[in-house]
């Protein structure tokens, strides 16, 4: 309503927008009927909606929109609204008619409440950091809702900058107030490049790089910069009582400017505080760095490499296993034989004949070579595995002391013995060998035996060693493998660590879960007690058996074969109408042609909060003119993965390359860019076509690869999708109106049931979907459970049907041919005993306290689930078990499913497309840069689905008022990703169209197309 208004101003308003929000009702128009002349009534009409809508009288009672006069005259039944004009011919009555509606209605004078908004402005700055924009909505939100006057837009600014400046300095207090003098002085020599060394760069430089050889020399690397934070001294700080937000604000300023802009930082402070925060932020992310290297090293260098090692000895030795086998089992089987025609047949007969197929000497030396070759405790061969493990001793033992001496870890009871052990053998590498114990051995007292399982004994245990001894190298690997197995599912954790953390510790609990359980539940529509709810499900699975078992035989998809599984016919392609290939046609032809960047300096002309978006590391007012150019040109570097030579134009200053390097490292990051993101969908969601696509409530998740040719261990391998190179999964979800609401970077290419919740919950901006359809990667019983706990109904592609088992709650119902599919029961008594730590699981990951992956390796030890997540799992397998029903019954719903994931299939593949350059390879190596740069694209593939929505929907409008038969049901098949008429190659202007129209025109869908 207020499209080109602002603070205390109406905008243009529509004739919907009029009956909407201008509306007259009894207890109003009683009151306006208290005066006595028209011209009186009509313009206490216009100040009740007035401070009703705008939250404020005006100086000018009448400075509203014509528009707005003759609706409110039309209510009134006054013929003549100009008569209005004389309202303000005494000034005490606008004065005394806003008086006494204020009385009337309740309102509260600003000054009353003043007081109590000082606090709350302050409070919200302390807690958030946001910026004074944000904060000033907020603050107009508090007010209204509390039914009190707004100010003038003057004093709600000085509120919000002396709120905010409070809030700063506090913080800088609370930070440095702990610092002693030395670590004072070490935090300022940080900004100093160091006279020794030839060193060319500032410390803080330095310390900012990671390392990303996954090596021995890496994690001696990757340590050491460890080491030298702590030396910093900032480890002491204590930061619980700091907001998260304003700590990782403060540092991300932190770690964006160049070491002379902090050094202009005006006060001593301010400098210390920034950089305090900076190196505690980095300090966790240097811990993270170790263990993803630690990480990579075991996956790629020694597990995955002994496996292949392995299996190569494996081959080799295959023939002589083979051929000796071959003789054993000819042998065998004439003794079958022999046994078969006569039990009673002597031995010496069975031997002769054996003797006729194989000579005693060839038995005895197979049997012999069986033996040597595969060992009787050995199961398929796993103990060279653990050999080839083994060898790789020399490439842990220069880092593994130094890794537990300088990571803080802890763990649960399942890991402690594991951690224990690992600190123990740190010892004993390091601890000069006596006399009494070779070099390459382990004094057998010291070590923890019960970590000794399987083929490791045989390893560790050697034949030969002295007594009182164990084999260093293997028992060495034998806890390292283990230790990394614990870290993984954060049975042992890191401390002081951001990725590698105790997901635990996270979880709402204690006074936080009292304080958060009511809300929380509520917000999520989960019950205290689950009977009911169980109840509920139980009728519903009850139901959907009996109905899809009735119908079985029909005309239905779904048949069970001889073995009682379920399968289900495949979906027959829907033809293309003629009038959908026409139509599309038409419609692609009359968009207009455009260059990428100007199509994304197009769209943010028409929605100024995406520039807005765009606000300053240090969250202050600090704007360039035309920061939008300077953004979009930003963006479209990142987008196309080309640089920003091809988007710098000399003596454009918003185009200068200086000026986009400061605008990246200051502006453009994910928290901008999620909330320029939230504008676009919202933009999307108002286009007639994309409310004609859907309602906004279906979403679906899914993966795209890309190759990572730099050395980072942030990748991962996997020759299917990298070849010989390493790579990530952007994992994205977009709904069924075509904009794109999260993403997330996976390393490698990960089961992405293990990060689908967490793209879901981190969504910003739009209508939160209901429905959430992904491919078969992304399922799992546990996974069910936890998307329904947290509102959503998960619907995956189900791979191998029939191999899929059916729930049931009632064990004794018969489900006539269904019957035998439903073998597994559903124990609602363990949902029951552990429903309130479910919820608080639920509520924890709805709130963003912990995230979804991490609960989920949580509650899983060695693969297998805990008893809480036996219960979630049991929980999710009755909306897995209705699922796989329905999809049975209901082509529908199949069909939906099926079209949801082919508009992320176009969605991707516009993105390969947009992202060409440098052969669509990601070429960074720090994950914050990958997360900046995958979003950026996000952001532009959004610009280019708005824009093209805005052009086929008048394309649409235009084909209507000339007599073209458009129908629903093709405009329903019409796509957001078409790009034919995007020019994404060349050097790259950013000019909007003639100012003097909204849009583009249109082309002629009949014309000849020259180009």
């Amino acid at each position: 309503m207020t499209d080109e208004g602002g603070y205390g101003r109406f905008g243009a308003l529509s004739r919907q927008e009029l009956e909407r929000y201008c509306y007259l009702d009894d207890e109003d128009r009683r009151l306006i009927a208290a005066r006595r002349r028209d011209y009186n009534r009509l313009g206490f009409a216009v100040q009740v909606v007035t401070v009703r809508h705008l939250g404020m009288f005006l100086a000018d009672p009448l400075d509203v929109p014509p528009a707005l006069i003759e609706y409110l005259a039309e209510q009134l039944e006054i013929s003549d609204p100009s008569m209005v004009k004389r309202y303000t011919d005494r000034e005490k009555t606008k004065l005394e008619h806003a008086w006494e509606i204020q009385q009337v209605y309740g309102l509260k004078p600003f000054g009353e409440m003043e007081s109590e908004l000082t606090s709350w402005i302050v409070d919200q700055a302390w807690m958030t950091g946001d910026g004074p924009k944000a904060i000033f909505g907020d603050a107009v939100t508090w007010l209204r809702k509390r039914q009190a006057l707004l100010p003038g837009i003057t004093t709600l600014e000085r509120l919000i900058g002396d709120g905010r400046n409070a809030a700063d300095a506090r913080l800088w207090r609370q930070l440095g107030e702990q610092l002693t003098s030395e670590s004072a002085s070490a935090l300022l020599r940080l900004l100093e490049v160091p006279a020794e060394g030839g060193q060319k760069v500032s410390e803080l430089e330095r310390l900012r790089k990671g390392v990303f050889k996954a090596s021995s020399k890496g994690m001696l690397a990757a340590l050491r910069r460890v080491v030298d934070l702590q030396a910093v001294g900032v480890d002491s700080i204590d930061v619980r009582a700091i907001p998260p937000r304003r700590l990782t604000g403060l540092a991300t300023y932190g770690l964006a400017s160049k070491a002379a802009a902090l050094r202009r930082l005006p006060t001593r402070e301010q400098r210390l505080a920034v950089l305090a925060a900076t190196v505690v932020v980095l300090s966790a992310r240097a811990v993270d760095d170790v263990l993803e290297t630690f990480d990579m090293l075991m996956t790629t260098k020694l597990l995955s490499k002994a496996e292949r090692e392995s299996r190569e000895e494996k081959l080799r030795r295959y023939p002589r296993v083979s051929r000796n086998a071959g003789k054993l089992a000819a042998a065998v089987k004439v003794l079958l034989e022999m046994v078969e025609v006569n039990q009673d047949v002597g031995l010496g007969v069975v031997l002769d004949m054996i003797e006729k197929t194989v000579t005693r000497a060839e038995l005895r030396h197979a049997v012999q070579a069986v033996d040597e070759l595969v060992p009787a405790d050995d199961a398929e061969l796993d103990g060279q595995r653990l050999i080839e493990l083994a060898g790789k001793f020399a490439t842990v033992r220069p880092f593994l002391p130094m890794l537990m001496d300088t990571i803080e870890f802890g763990a649960t009871s399942d890991g402690a013995a594991v951690l224990a052990a690992m600190k123990t053998l740190a010892e004993l590498l390091t601890s000069r060998s006596s006399g009494k114990i070779p070099a390459n051995l382990l004094d057998a007292r010291k070590v923890d035996h019960d970590l000794i399982v399987g083929a490791w004994k045989r390893l560790i245990y050697t034949p030969g060693r002295p007594e009182g001894t164990v084999d260093r190298n293997s028992y060495t690997i034998c806890v390292l493998e283990q230790f990394h197995r614990h870290l993984k599912h954060r049975s042992i954790f890191a401390v002081r660590s951001s990725r590698w953390r105790d997901p635990r510790a996270h979880l709402l609990a204690g006074e936080a879960w009292e304080a958060a359980r009511d809300a929380g539940m509520n917000a999520l529509g989960l019950p205290a007690a689950p009977t009911q709810l169980l109840t509920d499900h139980a009728t519903a699975l009850e139901t959907a058996y009996r109905e899809l078992a009735a119908r079985l035989g029909e005309d239905t998809p779904a048949s069970i074969d001889a073995d009682g599984k379920l399968h289900v016919a495949a979906l027959d392609a829907k033809a293309e109408p003629a009038s959908l290939v026409d139509l599309r046609r038409r419609v692609e032809a009359m968009i207009p042609r455009v260059d990428l960047p100007e199509l994304v300096t197009e769209v943010m002309s028409w929605h100024p909060g995406f520039t807005e978006a765009f606000t300053h590391t240090s969250g202050n007012e600090a704007r360039v003119a035309d920061l939008g150019l300077s953004v979009a040109a930003v963006l479209c570097s990142y987008a196309m993965n080309v640089g920003f030579k091809p988007v710098t134009t000399p003596g454009v200053d918003a185009l200068t390359r200086d000026r986009l390097l400061h605008v990246d490292q200051c502006y453009v990051r994910a928290e901008t860019i999620e909330a320029a993101n939230a504008v676009l969908v919202d933009a999307q969601a108002d286009i007639p076509l994309a409310q004609a696509w859907g309602g906004g409530l279906v979403a679906s998740v899914d993966g795209m690869r890309f190759v990572v040719p730099v050395r980072t261990h942030n990748a991962r391998p996997n020759p299917k999708y990298f070849g010989r190179k390493l790579g990530i999964t952007w994992l994205n979800m977009l709904n069924d109106q075509s904009a794109g609401l999260a993403g997330k970077v996976l390393r490698g290419t990960p089961r992405d049931s293990l990060h689908t919740i967490d793209v879901i919950v981190s969504q910003h901006g739009g209508r939160i979907p209901e429905v959430i359809i992904t491919d078969t990667g992304s399922y799992s019983d546990i996974v069910f459970g936890l998307l329904h706990l947290i509102g959503r109904q998960y619907r995956p592609q189900l791979a191998n049907l029939p191999d899929q088992r059916l729930w049931r709650i009632d064990a004794r119902a018969d489900y006539g041919p269904l019957d035998k599919a439903a073998r597994g029961v559903i124990d609602t008594a363990k949902i029951a005993a552990h429903w309130e730590d479910m919820c608080r699981i639920a509520v924890s990951i709805h709130s963003g306290e912990v995230s979804a992956h991490e609960v989920t390796r949580m509650i899983s030890r060695d693969g297998q689930p805990t008893a809480l997540g036996q219960a979630i799992a049991h929980f999710g397998r009755i909306f897995k078990t209705l699922h796989i029903l329905r999809l049975a019954d209901d082509e529908p719903y199949r069909r939906e499913g099926k079209a949801q994931s082919n508009l992320v299939e176009g969605r991707h593949d516009l993105a390969r497309t947009i992202y060409h350059g440098r052969k669509g390879e990601m070429t960074r190596a720090y994950y914050e840069g990958m997360e900046d740069q995958l979003s950026a694209l996000g952001l532009v593939l959004n610009c280019v689905v708005v824009w093209n929505t805005v052009y086929e929907n008048r394309a649409l409008a235009a084909l209507r008022a000339g007599g073209y038969p458009v129908l629903d049901t093709d405009v329903e098949r019409l796509s957001a990703f078409v790009r034919a008429h995007i020019g994404i190659d060349g050097h790259y202007s950013f000019h909007l169209p003639d100012p003097s129209g909204v849009h583009r025109p249109l082309r002629d869908p009949d014309a000849d197309d020259d180009e």
